[in-house]
Formats: C-alpha cells, sequence, structure tokens
C-alpha cells in the first residue's frame, strides 16, 4: 500500500464576499490545527475579481482553490497570484493526486462561470485518476446536492466520471443547503456548507480520510 504524508486542512466554499470568514477561519486553524486551506469556489459575489486575492491572502496559509459559478472568470489570475489553482489542473500533494474544476453546470439564475454538462465531461475528463481528491465547486447529480425544493441540480458529466474513475475524496459546495459528508461506494464526499453561513469542515489525509463538519 501507498504511504501519503498526513496533513488536516481547512475546507471552506462559498465565501460570497464576507471579508470577516478570513478572520474567523484563521482563529478555526489555531485552534484545530490545520496546516492548509482547501476553497471550493464563489469566493467573491459577482466579483469584484480582486477580492478572491486579497481573501486568499487574508487566509495567511497555503490555499488551494478552484473558482465558483459566481466568480468571474476574471477572478482566475487572481487565485493563481495569492494560492494554488486546481482549476483543469492536476498536482501531487503530499504524495497523492488532486485535481479540480470550478464553475458549475447550468443553473436557473445565469451565473458568470457555468459550462454545458458536455464540456464539464471535456475539461475534467483528462485530470481524472483513481484514488486522487477531486476538488470541485459544483457538486456530482444525486449527492450533496439537493435544493430546499427537493430537486438534484448536481452535474450528471461530474457523476458519471466520478462512478467510473473512483477517486478517493470529492469536495464540493454550490448547494448551501446540503451540507454533509458521505460515502458511496468507498468514495468519500463532503459539502462543507456556505461560509458566510459560519459554515466550513475539515479533513484529515493521510494513508486514511477522514471528513468532518466545522463552524466558523
Amino acid at each position: 500500500m501507498s504511504s501519503f504524508v498526513s496533513k488536516r486542512y481547512l475546507v471552506l466554499s462559498d465565501v460570497h464576499g464576507r471579508e470577516w470568514v478570513a478572520e474567523r477561519a484563521r482563529h478555526l486553524m489555531e485552534e484545530k490545527g490545520l496546516e492548509e486551506v482547501i476553497l471550493l469556489g464563489d469566493i467573491t459575489h459577482f466579483g469584484p475579481p480582486h477580492f478572491a486575492e486579497d481573501f486568499i491572502r487574508d487566509l495567511g496559509r497555503r490555499c488551494y482553490a478552484v473558482p465558483g459559478n459566481c466568480d468571474p472568470p476574471g477572478a482566475l489570475p487572481f487565485i493563481e497570484r495569492s494560492g494554488v489553482s486546481l482549476h483543469e489542473r492536476r498536482i501531487t500533494v503530499e504524495g497523492r493526486t488532486w485535481a479540480g474544476l470550478g464553475g458549475s453546470n447550468p443553473t436557473i439564475f445565469d451565473t458568470p462561470f457555468e459550462m454545458s454538462e458536455e464540456e464539464i465531461a471535456r475539461r475534467l475528463s483528462p485530470l481524472m485518476e483513481p484514488g486522487m481528491v477531486l476538488v470541485l465547486h459544483c457538486p456530482p447529480h444525486g449527492t450533496l446536492d439537493e435544493t430546499f425544493s427537493g430537486k438534484h441540480v448536481g452535474s450528471t458529466a461530474v457523476r458519471d466520471l466520478i462512478e467510473k474513475v473512483r477517486p478517493a475524496v470529492v469536495l464540493s459546495g454550490h448547494i448551501h443547503e446540503d451540507r454533509g459528508v458521505t460515502c458511496k461506494e468507498g468514495v468519500w464526499y463532503m459539502n462543507p456548507g456556505a461560509a458566510k453561513d459560519r459554515h466550513a469542515g475539515m479533513m484529515e489525509l493521510g494513508t486514511e480520510v477522514s471528513l468532518s463538519l466545522l463552524d466558523l
């Protein structure tokens, strides 16, 4: 069995421009002994793009990030200047493959960073690898993607790729009301909830995986 370096991460999503989240996140990292941050998008609330850079710098720790559907595509360079962008990228972190995709499938709100299911499949498929950590904004269809109305609105393309390739961990946000942790057929999933609502998550990752929900 492969040996992976153990590390503890704070997982945040859906900040939606709230500056105070960074300070609360720093306190929580100190309190829980969390070493780095994973940021799952919707850092801004339809801009301004530079808020993404300012927010990541304010976290004060190494930050892996993807943009969300409410982040204008122009936010990407600002993420790259202050953090490690995983959008359409695959990297190795502590001996394990990580990759990510920002944005979302089409929504009823016509937000700035949406893609068709075909485009999601095209962009994400080359990045997939068994046993990886998959960092997304949009969840897979049917898992942690249920709205208050009871409708599942996640991506069918993401779901199909996960079922085919079997990553170890899938982190996603986007759907504020379906916060949770679950395991399906050996794949762990977490939606940490919206940071703007004082929600967060923790990932302990080494040879084993542990996911838990926290409050800011």
